[in-house]
């Protein structure tokens, strides 16, 4: 029984090594393809936005990664993003940046790209609704159970 148990912990530390594996070599791909960009395009920024998982009533975009030109403020982006999503006057959406903060709409993409860029050189932004981001903020408020 002992040899049946080391097999099945060398093959979950197997698969999780493999797993791992495949995890860098996705980082190094995206690390790779951010660079190429920065290099072709140095006036701009490369941003990844995506619908937040739970997000129920805003559409989806029709590509989630952008060039941003570096200068424009974050409100510029958010008209951009309005078009693209065809919203009416009356819906309203929310950009968290790192799935964490709601940054100042004044601040430029480069600011903010500064501040907030990952690891692999991409800027990644989520986009809610008012219902999505309410649910979040609560949650963020609620004290951690000790």
């Amino acid at each position: 029984m002992k040899a049946g148990l080391i097999e099945t912990i060398a093959e979950c530390l197997s698969s999780f090594h493999l797993l791992m594996f495949f995890l860098l070599l996705l980082l190094v791909a995206r690390m790779r393809e951010a660079a190429d960009v920065k290099a072709k395009y140095p006036n701009k920024i490369p941003v990844v936005v995506e619908r937040y998982r739970k997000e129920k009533t805003l559409p989806h975009l029709d590509r989630i990664k952008f060039l941003v030109s570096q200068d424009i403020s974050l409100s510029q982006f958010v008209f951009t993003l309005r078009s693209r999503l065809s919203l009416t006057a009356t819906q309203t959406f929310y950009l968290l940046v790192n799935n964490k903060s709601l940054p100042c709409l004044s601040l430029t993409i480069s600011e903010i790209y500064r501040d907030n860029k990952d690891e692999d050189g991409f800027l990644y932004m989520t986009y809610a609704s008012q219902e999505i981001l309410f649910c979040l903020r609560t949650a963020a408020l609620l004290p951690v159970p000790v």
